[in-house]
């Protein structure tokens, strides 16, 4: 129950997943979710990352559905824990949206990262590394729930905007 043995299997989950096997890193923050709850409750910001960490890596085992669940269940967690505008929850509201379109509602990724796009640039700035980020994954959703030539021009203005604040020379700037 020490702290230090709660962080070094918090390395050991992450790690493991990174060596290419996410169902046993899902597995085995399952288990941390459970001993940190416990220890630390389930309100604490440990706890809480552990919960983010398992919907990762309980999507990225395959389960997208799954995935898109828990994170669904976290939002609601951390902003009452935390508030609606915490770092924290802008992130796990863009892997919410992400794990939706991954599980196959690409309209309803689109629409969470229309919100989200707002609130992030309300929170952080339109020039935000962030607020970026959530524009480009706007314009994928957005072509893959059929919209082309919206997606274009999402795009095509990411592009200028990556340009403007990057320089020409990032790989950024030509890309989303």
């Amino acid at each position: 129950d020490h702290p230090q043995t709660l962080e070094a299997r918090g390395d050991h989950t992450g790690w493991t997943g990174e060596a290419g096997d996410a169902a046993a890193a899902r597995d085995l923050c399952s288990q941390l979710i459970a001993d940190r709850t416990r220890i630390l409750g389930p309100d604490h910001p440990d706890t809480l990352s552990t919960r983010n960490n398992h919907a990762s890596w309980t999507g990225r085992a395959g389960d997208a559905a799954r995935a898109r669940d828990l994170y669904a269940v976290l939002i609601a967690d951390r902003t009452r824990v935390l508030g609606p505008d915490h770092p924290d929850i802008l992130l796990a509201r863009s892997n919410h949206a992400v794990w939706t379109g991954e599980a196959g509602d690409a309209a309803t990724a689109r629409d969470l990262s229309t919100v989200l796009i707002a609130d992030r640039t309300r929170i952080l700035g339109p020039d935000h590394p962030d607020t970026l980020t959530t524009r480009s994954n706007h314009a994928h959703w957005t072509k893959r729930a059929g919209d082309r030539a919206r997606a274009r021009t999402l795009s095509a203005a990411l592009a200028a905007d990556r340009t403007r604040i990057l320089g020409t020379n990032d790989p950024k700037s030509s890309a989303s």
